[in-house]
């Protein structure tokens, strides 16, 4: 009797750390996968913005980082397009701005793009998963997007509100 339970205790510990064993090797070969079908697509801008977007060479460059940003598959693509999306907006920050769009509106809602930019940089960095941040950042660069079709519809003069108040 006293065999037979050693026999069985010894048989439990190595069935015991042999699940341990699995679960460890599991682990370490699971990578976090980007989901990248649950990307927004992308706002269209409407033809009185375009004109202005379409001289506008810096963006023009941006806008094709992030075309290639929704071909990212997983996360080395998505790191190497956030990189090029990084570069691509700090040109854009340097260079100058339409006369349209040189306005504090457009230039808020480019730095909150960028700042998603860096999060979604970080979580891929870090091994977190990258899908929720990536989201948030295509969000942001819809309100970016956006704001050009309010300026370019906007009614308001607004020489004339200050002028008179």
């Amino acid at each position: 009797m006293r065999k037979l339970s050693c026999i069985l205790a010894f048989f439990i510990i190595l069935m015991g750390c042999k699940k341990n064993g699995n679960n460890a090797s599991d682990i370490g070969n699971d990578e976090l996968v980007f989901n990248y079908q649950k990307m927004p697509k992308k706002l269209t801008i409407n033809p009185k913005a375009t004109v202005i977007v379409e001289e506008w060479p810096e963006f023009k460059k941006l806008s094709s980082s992030v075309d290639v940003l929704y071909r990212a598959k997983n996360n080395e693509d998505l790191i190497l397009a956030i990189d090029d999306l990084i570069e691509k907006e700090k040109l854009l920050e340097k260079g100058t701005y339409p006369e349209a769009f040189d306005k504090f509106q457009i230039k808020s809602r480019q730095r909150v793009f960028k700042t998603y930019m860096l999060k979604v940089k970080s979580s891929v960095l870090d091994n977190r998963d990258a899908t929720q941040p990536t989201i948030e950042m295509l969000e942001a660069y819809n309100a970016f997007r956006k704001q050009f079709n309010v300026l370019v519809n906007s009614q308001l003069d607004t020489k004339l509100i200050l002028n008179e108040g």
